[in-house]
């Protein structure tokens, strides 16, 4: 069966348009999801554990005896951990550290200066207190979101970590409780949904109160982090994956086609994007995609996610190639050109950048260093991947001396007044020498 792909040239009049459309994501769930999740959130701040044991039964088919039966023990983190293939725990071993030399990196530290008569001012940067991380659970598990959300707060200084991660059917990832005791998550709590949201969000007898949620889920957990923002802090609300690839015609089409899979086998919304001046060099990679698609596990999916969201596009040159990357903001961007470094200085959105032919964007979701969590449709046109920064907070410091008070009091006199808020005008005043 030959693959069904969408073919674009950025210089057809009708271009703009098709792109907006291959592009366009509604990331607002439906009123049924809405309506569902409100019940679910008003449940749990209600009703506490009682609501987190039904809906554990209800939706993971669980036989919750009591709500303590939800926590996993440190003690059963560290059986997983000794438990995996020494090269599975090797490999989260080695991806932990690197991701926690790479995030030391971020680590913002206070600062403050001193003016010329005496006054103070800074920064000073705290970590926050406490951080919830959402996992998806049973098949869908992911032990290097554990590692990718947890290690910078840890960095950070966060002092307690609780992750939440369902266990539908009772089916544990071994993987998962190995990550949560190498990345030093404090409390594992195996509840998931709408209602592991709500339950961090406002705390109940067994789940914690958090100041940030992070981590990713389904439609409902999307929901659940937006209803609650504002309670708490959340990281963002996530799309479907992304990758845009830029080539020059000369890498391997079999290595392009495989990284395009690489995102299309996430889910049948994941987009894929090939752009190249070389018009013939397109027809290789599609070749490819129609020689590799079979070999596939999750060949159906990859092959919905090409027909719906994939697409190759040819341009005039690298230039505009470009700006076709600027226009898109991908979550994963791979430069697979000559000089790289040279194209890199032309890119201003993009979650990730991956240089060069030998830098496949799989290397950076679980091993390269730099975090996976990352601005997706578009949105990398104003926020940045999820790192330490995230779980640091700021505060200013202005420490005024009497001479500083009394020429700052004498202009904020003037524009308090201007603003007819004369308690404040009179408050600096007083500290005004004569």
């Amino acid at each position: 069966m030959t693959i069904d792909i969408t073919e674009l040239d950025a210089n057809q009049s009708d271009f703009e348009q098709r792109l907006s459309a291959l592009l366009a994501w509604d990331s607002v769930s439906d009123h049924k999801v809405h309506d569902a999740v409100t019940d679910i959130i008003h449940n749990v701040r209600t009703r506490g554990d009682a609501a987190l044991v039904e809906y554990t039964q209800k939706f993971d088919r669980l036989n919750v005896a009591y709500p303590g039966a939800l926590v996993v023990s440190q003690e059963r983190l560290q059986q997983a951990l000794e438990a995996i293939p020494t090269p599975q725990l090797k490999a989260l071993e080695m991806a932990a550290h690197r991701i926690r030399v790479y995030h030391k990196h971020q680590k913002q530290e206070s600062w403050q200066y001193t003016e010329d008569d005496g006054t103070v001012l800074g920064q000073k940067i705290t970590s926050l207190d406490r951080v919830g991380i959402y996992v998806p659970g049973g098949k869908a598990s992911y032990p290097s979101s554990v590692l990718m959300n947890a290690i910078p707060a840890k960095v950070a200084g966060v002092h307690d970590i609780i992750m939440t991660v369902p266990t539908p059917g009772g089916e544990v990832n071994e993987m998962v409780f190995a990550a949560a005791a190498i990345a030093g998550v404090d409390k594992v709590i195996t509840v998931g949904g709408a209602q592991a949201i709500a339950a961090l969000a406002y705390g109940t007898d067994t789940v914690p109160r958090v100041d940030k949620i992070v981590g990713p889920g389904n439609i409902y957990v999307a929901t659940a982090k937006r209803m609650v923002f504002g309670q708490v802090g959340i990281d963002m609300i996530a799309g479907p994956s992304e990758i845009l690839i830029v080539c020059d015609g000369k890498t391997d089409p079999d290595w392009i086609a495989m990284d395009m899979f690489s995102q299309a086998e996430h889910d049948e919304d994941a987009q894929s994007i090939l752009i190249s001046p070389d018009r013939s060099y397109l027809q290789k990679v599609k070749a490819a995609l129609d020689k590799l698609l079979p070999s596939l596990e999750r060949e159906n999916i990859a092959r919905v996610s090409l027909k719906n969201r994939g697409a190759l596009i040819h341009v005039q040159d690298l230039e505009q190639a470009a700006q076709i990357v600027n226009r898109i903001a991908p979550e994963h961007l791979e430069l697979s050109v000559e000089d790289p470094v040279a194209l890199a200085e032309k890119i201003r959105h993009a979650g990730a950048i991956f240089m060069g032919r030998h830098t496949p964007e799989a290397l950076g979701d679980y091993c390269a260093g730099p975090n996976h969590v990352l601005p997706t449709s578009t949105t990398a046109r104003y926020s940045s991947p999820l790192g330490v920064y995230d779980f640091q907070k700021r505060s200013s410091i202005i420490h005024c001396s009497p001479q500083g008070a009394s020429t700052l009091g004498k202009t904020a006199s003037v524009l308090a007044r201007g603003e007819s808020l004369t308690a404040h005008a009179r408050s600096a005043e007083y500290r005004i020498k004569d």
